[in-house]
């Protein structure tokens, strides 16, 4: 008895001790990681603001630190984001999801377990590889038949970052509708349905909450790419939503900047810490919506 009453606190000490206390300390660590970045970035962009009014960063149509004439608008750079962003979700979410649906429903079991990994590798390809993919391969193949197409252009940007999350869309889509229930396929079946209307009308509004949240999570990542739409897309802040021309995102100009050829603790070098609060707020409500 009390050899038993012995080892139950031994055991009682390793859970509190090794256990709890490592979670716990995991659990901090990610989120004073988070608190480091956002007092870093806020610290920062307070010194920005304080020579930049905020209304003018906000509604300013240009963006030229860099340039004799300064602007400091983040309307430029905010607008070829999100057309990048767009581009590459119009092309992800149709692709992905008919990828998910066919590996789920249609896929003999044999072929989705070797398919799946396969299509998650995608996911582990580096994006300066996608990068020079866009540059060297889409961009003259959409220039053989778009007419005025830029060199450094959204579209090829975008459509090459949709390939690139894919594999967001689809693996976590595919797990979310063989989640769902045999008892609702089966139901759908026994009132004559057909595949193709159990898939459409059944299974994808049976698992709309786990295809949303892939679909958010897929935005976030292309929001926050950098290395391909720093190559492809061009380096030339302008407001529009044309696709053809070249535009640039808030990655890439941090990218710009950080490479060494603007002095440190400059008003152009803060810039950098302004754009970046945007981004990291942008994608904190965007993940807190989902």
């Amino acid at each position: 008895s009390l050899l038993l009453s012995t080892r139950k606190c031994h055991r009682r000490f390793v859970e509190i001790v090794f256990i709890e206390k490592s979670l716990l300390t995991s659990a901090l660590i990610t989120i004073l990681v988070t608190i480091g970045i956002i007092l870093v970035l806020s610290l920062e962009a307070v010194n920005f603001f304080r020579e930049v009014p905020i209304i003018d960063f906000l509604t300013d149509t240009q963006w030229t630190p860099l340039f004799t004439d300064k602007h400091f608008g983040i309307m430029p750079l905010l607008s070829g984001t999100l057309l990048t962003s767009f581009i590459a979700i119009a092309f992800a979410v149709p692709v992905g999801l008919s990828i998910s649906i066919y590996i789920s429903e249609y896929a003999p079991r044999s072929f989705r377990k070797s398919i799946k990994p396969a299509l998650e590798l995608l996911a582990a390809v580096p994006t300066v590889v996608y990068g020079f993919f866009a540059l060297t391969v889409v961009t003259p193949f959409l220039q053989s038949f778009i007419p005025g197409l830029s060199g450094f252009n959204s579209l090829s940007a975008g459509l090459v970052m949709g390939i690139m999350i894919i594999p967001f869309v689809s693996s976590l889509s595919e797990d979310a509708l063989h989640a769902v229930p045999n008892s609702l396929r089966e139901a759908a079946y026994g009132m004559g349905s057909t595949k193709l209307q159990n898939s459409f009308r059944v299974l994808v509004p049976a698992a709309s909450s786990g295809i949303i949240v892939s679909i958010i999570l897929a935005i976030s990542r292309a929001i926050g790419e950098t290395m391909i739409v720093a190559i492809a897309a061009g380096q030339q802040p302008r407001l529009t939503m044309d696709p053809t021309v070249p535009v640039e995102t808030i990655t890439a100009y941090i990218v710009q900047v950080s490479l060494g050829d603007v002095q440190h603790d400059s008003l152009e070098y803060r810039t950098i810490f302004a754009a970046g609060i945007t981004l990291f707020i942008f994608t904190f409500l965007l993940n807190t919506f989902s």
